[in-house]
């Protein structure tokens, strides 16, 4: 990572200036200090050029976005970070990618083409795409910035420092029944690192309150990963993917007390952005509630959870609100 990574700072969208020196947006974004190293960055709705549903700052491509917004959003949140992107096309799976062999640098957003013009090199000139589809992804190189999409969805970002092996996962409810945090795993282990020595970070996800399922998903989710049901707040039955994903990290080695918490960071940032100019606006399109923000901050009781925290993209909150489209978050994770 460059010197001018965020050092801890979460960017105030009304305290700096919404563009760099260069024009492009600034993305608003909580840092997490993961291993000695080791940096796991969440981005918000904040800070980006995108516009309507998507507003602000939309990374993902499979919306519907307009391809010139999302490419100057992945871009300045690549210089934000001071790392060329990984991204792949997430697919549900139980894949995960050793994406060394076939990174290509100066690109902005590396396996993942959707919703973007075109894959460019430094130079500005096109070259062929390459798609990778996969859930999972790990690399040992310095610079590269893992990332994976969510909007409800739980990234789960891994690292054994002493090999200097990352990993990310997107952890949806099929991912997970697909083996998705072992498989991740188990591409780390291929380039030397030790379960034991993994340090793991659960992002941003909806939480096992409010992710209604119905009863004959939940059944068969509770079944793989006892305990995981849940009566949610609307009354009926759903399932906690964060506990099946931690579960799936203990099966696969990894020490519960090298499990960090996110919370306190994303807790420290949403009562830092309680007054926002910029989440006010659009909290006041998501159909809930008052426009007044402060209302909207008072329905939050897990700031984890994407459907709850204004911060975060929701398909689940798009479709209580009744919109067509939604936005997607990246969960990075990099090593310097």
């Amino acid at each position: 990572m460059s010197d001018t990574q965020f050092d801890d700072e979460i960017l105030d969208s009304n305290a700096i200036s919404p563009t760099d020196e260069e024009g492009n947006p600034v993305p608003v974004t909580i840092p997490i200090a993961l291993a000695p190293g080791v940096t796991v960055v969440y981005t918000t709705r904040l800070g980006g050029v995108s516009h309507g549903d998507f507003g602000d700052c939309n990374l993902g491509g499979k919306g519907g976005d307009d391809p010139q917004a999302i490419l100057a959003n992945r871009v300045s949140l690549a210089k934000s970070v001071g790392c060329g992107l990984s991204l792949v096309s997430q697919v549900h799976s139980g894949r995960a990618v050793d994406v060394d062999a076939s990174w290509h640098l100066n690109t902005p957003f590396g396996f993942d083409v959707s919703g973007t013009p075109c894959e460019v090199t430094a130079d500005g000139e096109a070259q062929a795409a390459t798609v990778v589809e996969a859930d999972g992804q790990v690399t040992s190189r310095a610079g590269v910035a893992l990332g994976m999409f969510a909007a409800d969805c739980l990234p789960v970002l891994m690292a054994d420092a002493q090999a200097g092996v990352i990993g990310a996962a997107h952890c949806g409810r099929k991912g997970l029944q697909r083996g998705i945090i072992g498989a991740t795993i188990d591409a780390m282990v291929a380039k030397g690192a030790a379960p034991e020595r993994i340090a793991a970070t659960l992002g941003p996800c909806i939480c096992g309150d409010c992710y209604e399922v119905g009863d004959a998903i939940a059944d068969e989710f509770d079944a793989q990963f006892p305990g995981t049901f849940t009566l949610t707040r609307f009354g009926g039955p759903g399932i906690d993917i964060a506990k099946a994903a931690r579960m799936e990290l203990a099966k696969a080695g990894v020490p519960a007390d090298s499990i960090v918490d996110s919370r306190p960071r994303v807790n420290a940032a949403s009562q830092y952005l309680y007054e926002d100019e910029e989440l006010a606006s659009l909290c006041a399109a998501d159909g809930e509630g008052e426009p007044a923000l402060a209302d909207r901050w008072s329905t939050v009781r897990h700031s984890m959870c994407t459907l709850e925290n204004p911060l975060w993209y929701s398909h689940r909150r798009a479709s209580l609100a009744g919109k067509t489209h939604e936005g997607r978050l990246l969960a990075l994770i990099m090593r310097g």
